[in-house]
């Protein structure tokens, strides 16, 4: 066996370097075989990096049922939308919050949608909500309706939590699930899962939301901002399902 040292291999223009023939295996020893873009035999991407370890072009075989499509992070922010990525290419979009610190002292925070080529953030919705909820002292547990989390073909913004406090350590958490917005045939469904910690060191409450929107029409975009006041801090990421 011979030994090849170099620093550089490259092919003679317009031509490719092959490593080994049919049925041979190619064995890169313990240092890295860097490269941006993976391809197979046919010439079919695998995946394509950016450099920095952020994949795209990452072929169906290898990216699972949950596909990560971008996030965004708010420092002092008024709302957080998404313009873009919220099309035909799944049929399920989650929306992850985490950590969501506002400026303002005790406000919700909720979301509402367009139809593609609308403006406004004002589609019209009808929802349902419950609450389960725990006092730090143990002086106050209880679950039931959320009357003032609900809508009934209303406009506003969509409530996921109605009390989130400002403090250093308090913030809210939670999941957005979206269904098929391209659809032109049936209305928009949703549910939502968030956990708060509730403002002047009350304790913690889950709400849960369901509802649709009222709307043939596709959805394409969706806005998150709290009831007054910035976000101070947090992160949402969006998912899309197949």
């Amino acid at each position: 066996m011979s030994t090849l040292e170099t620093g550089t291999i490259e092919p003679q223009s317009g031509t490719t370097v092959t490593l080994g023939t049919s049925g041979d295996a190619v064995v890169i020893g313990a240092d890295a075989l860097k490269v941006n873009t993976v391809k197979d035999a046919g010439a079919n991407t695998i995946f394509t990096s950016d450099g920095s370890g952020t994949l795209s072009s990452v072929n169906s075989g290898l990216s699972g049922n949950m596909v990560y499509i971008n996030k965004t992070t708010a420092s002092t922010t008024s709302s957080i939308s998404f313009t873009s990525g919220i099309d035909s290419t799944y049929d399920e979009y989650v929306f992850y919050f985490v950590n969501m610190n506002p400026v303002t002292d005790a406000v919700g925070f909720g979301f509402q949608f367009n139809a593609s080529g609308g403006s406004g953030f004002n589609e019209t919705i009808t929802s349902t909500a419950f609450y389960s909820l725990h006092k730090e002292d143990n002086t106050n547990t209880g679950i039931g309706y959320y009357a003032s989390a609900d809508q009934a073909q209303g406009t506003a913004y969509q409530p996921l939590v109605t009390g989130v406090g400002n403090a250093s350590d308090e913030c809210f958490s939670g999941i957005l699930h979206l269904f098929a917005p391209s659809s032109t045939t049936y209305v928009k469904h949703f549910y939502a899962l968030s956990n708060e910690y509730v403002f002047g060191d009350y304790g913690v409450q889950q709400v849960y939301i369901a509802g649709y929107v009222n709307t043939t029409s596709a959805i394409d975009e969706i806005d998150f901002k709290f009831t007054s006041g910035y976000i101070n801090e947090g992160t949402i990421y969006l998912y899309g399902i197949k």
